[in-house]
């Protein structure tokens, strides 16, 4: 081909946006209802169990550490694991009750 020919063919044509933002709404819409709506609902969960938390209870921490539940602050619990072995660990470190996590099926 000679430089003229390729100098007088016509542009493709420009094809509409729409269909790209019909695609990137349907996108976020697909990540909301399966990614985000349900992490924000796994942490409401969390949040409603940790200011439930009761002395007695049984829980078990981000460790692994499974015990009972002496004294409740603020921002602290003290949690006794053995006979007389008491931990001092932040509220935010428990994640679930021991009794609801050994019955669920694995």
């Amino acid at each position: 081909m000679n430089l003229v020919t390729l100098l007088l063919q016509a542009p493709a044509p420009a094809q509409n946006g729409s269909l790209l933002w019909i695609m990137l709404i349907g996108m976020f819409v697909i990540m909301y209802f399966f990614m985000i709506r349900p992490q924000n609902k796994k942490q409401k969960q969390i949040a409603n169990f940790r200011k439930s938390l009761q002395v007695n209870q049984k829980v078990i921490t981000a460790g692994g550490i499974h015990g009972v539940v002496k004294e409740i602050t603020d921002d602290v619990v003290i949690l006794e694991i053995a006979n007389n072995v008491r931990i001092t660990i932040d509220k935010n470190s428990i994640f679930a009750d021991a009794t609801a996590a050994a019955q669920q099926p694995k």
